[in-house]
């Protein structure tokens, strides 16, 4: 039996022979609306690990169908709201994509530039971020600047679809609260979680668009060329010549970029957007909320995330052997401390102003989006 303590209450307020005790599992929390449900005079909404409950005096919840609280939904509509979720963050993750892949492609030239080579061993072509745009357009042309465009919008779509989606869930189920505010080492978990799962299924495509973007005219080329002439027969020839297997090549690097810079990116974001509204400096749905928490974000999520970044590319773009064995490095740790060996600490945040420049307004952008979309889809509801 359950009992409710009203302690918190006003004394005036009470309990009537007519309530209706509903038990909902969906809930972060018990309520006692005064409104009344179907004829009752008022309705307690029961968290099952919840010891009290709390009358409010606000109107009931409703989903659209008269005296239904939005906690109490049928599996059909909370696995339509699930979806929903993984749908609008793929959506919003593509539009960012859209403005950065440039970004992107200068990133990935300037990380293979000088690979394993000391410094003022080699030639460079791009000197810095703004010098290897102009090359880049220069030489290969504006088409060249959006290298990559189609695999990095599947990418994004599936693997941020996963990503973002997953934490919203994790979000929405009241996970990452404690007492009632955002739990930074909860953020961190989850974050990390939901990135490991979407850069294991996004690997395949985010090895296509690696050796895509680093393609280009002989005399500005860094890096192994693959000659690839598109996303889908690069897939066929990689799968053709090495296996399913050989799709998943470099994922071993995949999982720990990606789950640092999600955990990185979600856990600061959650807290960033808790910190702006604290500071009362915008309305608490304004999207200036949103956009502020970004820029936070993509200062932390470039610092953290660039060195993993560096030997994910170098990895995924390596040449291979007619086993599918890479030729230059075994896998994460000898990526890692060949490059810290030959090329310093420097080597390993080369292209940092690149990453900047990339993750900065993808995850300001990716952020936003997904933000301004879940609001403008759950406020319709």
């Amino acid at each position: 039996m359950l009992h409710l303590n009203m302690t918190d209450c006003d004394k005036n307020d009470s309990l009537h022979q007519r309530s209706v005790v509903l038990f909902c599992p969906f809930l972060t929390e018990s309520r006692v609306y005064e409104q009344p449900l179907k004829g009752s005079t008022v309705c307690a909404l029961i968290h099952p690990c919840a010891a009290a409950a709390r009358v409010d005096r606000e109107p009931l919840p409703n989903d659209g169908r008269v005296g239904l609280p939005a906690g109490l939904i049928t599996p059909h509509h909370r696995s339509r709201r699930v979806a929903m979720d993984f749908v609008l963050s793929g959506a919003a993750a593509c539009g960012a994509c859209l403005f950065t892949n440039p970004l992107e492609v200068v990133k990935t030239r300037m990380q293979l530039q000088g690979e394993l080579q000391s410094r003022g061993s080699y030639r460079v072509y791009y000197r810095n971020v703004f010098h290897a745009f102009y090359t880049i357009g220069r030489v290969d042309g504006l088409a060249g600047l959006q290298k990559g465009l189609a695999p990095g919008l599947v990418y994004q779509f599936f693997m941020n679809g996963i990503r973002l989606g997953s934490y919203a869930i994790i979000e929405s189920s009241g996970y990452i609260h404690t007492n009632g505010r955002v739990s930074a080492a909860k953020t961190t978990l989850a974050g990390a979680a939901a990135g490991v799962v979407g850069a294991v299924i996004g690997s395949p495509v985010y090895l296509v668009k690696t050796h895509l973007q680093s393609q280009s005219t002989a005399s500005i080329a860094v890096g192994h060329q693959h000659k690839h002439p598109g996303m889908v027969l690069a897939l066929a020839a990689i799968y053709k010549e090495h296996g399913l297997l050989g799709l998943w090549r470099g994922s071993s690097a995949a999982v720990p970029r990606v789950s640092v810079g999600s955990a990185a990116q979600l856990s600061t974001f959650s807290s960033s957007k808790e910190f702006v509204v604290d500071l009362q400096v915008f309305p608490k749905d304004s999207w200036l909320v949103a956009l502020s928490a970004g820029m936070i974000s993509s200062v932390v999520v470039v610092t953290a995330m660039t060195p993993f970044d560096v030997v994910s590319t170098r990895l995924y773009n390596q040449p291979v052997d007619h086993v599918g064995k890479g030729q230059l490095y075994k896998g994460f740790a000898d990526c890692f401390s060949k490059t810290l060996k030959k090329e310093g600490l420097v080597g390993l945040y080369k292209g940092l102003g690149a990453s900047y420049f990339r993750l900065g307004p993808h995850t300001i952008l990716s952020l936003f989006f997904w933000d301004e979309l879940r609001k403008l889809y759950h406020g319709r509801r």
